[in-house]
């Protein structure tokens, strides 16, 4: 039983960091096409989650948490829009270097991962009673 107890313990842990990961790319999502309020501003900066593998004692494995948030430093994109509050002397705008399609795929990665690790939290829970009825026959 300790080992399912483990296995669930670590699938959560997953299911955890992998839900912390896509509210950061649904904010960046959301933020995609927001710009700065006035043209010495700065729009508003990609957040890259990262993942790290932290020891437990307890059950003696790595269980995954969510790591660091860090900004992604790459250029602004910028747009010709001369009537904009935001632009600047030239008439730019800059908004925030967000690809939808590289959140959208990596949004996708997390669901993935996160659907996997409730598979594995449902087949232990499934063992579980399964070696119950066994035990109680």
């Amino acid at each position: 039983m300790n080992d399912f107890l483990s296995s669930l313990k670590i699938s959560a842990s997953g299911l955890h960091a992998q839900s912390a990961r896509m509210r950061v790319i649904a904010e960046n999502i959301a933020n995609a096409d927001s710009s700065a309020k006035s043209p010495n501003e700065d729009p508003y900066r990609r957040k890259i989650p990262s993942l790290k593998a932290d020891f437990n004692r307890e059950l003696g494995a790595y269980e995954v948490k969510i790591g660091r948030i860090q900004y992604d430093n790459s250029d602004f994109k910028t747009r010709y829009e001369p009537g904009h509050p935001a632009a600047d002397e030239r008439g730019y705008v800059r908004y925030p270097n967000i690809s939808s399609l590289v959140e959208q795929m990596d949004m996708r990665e997390a669901q993935r991962t996160y659907e996997a690790n409730l598979n594995v939290i449902t087949a232990s829970r499934e063992m579980m009673g399964r070696t119950l009825d066994i035990l109680r026959g």
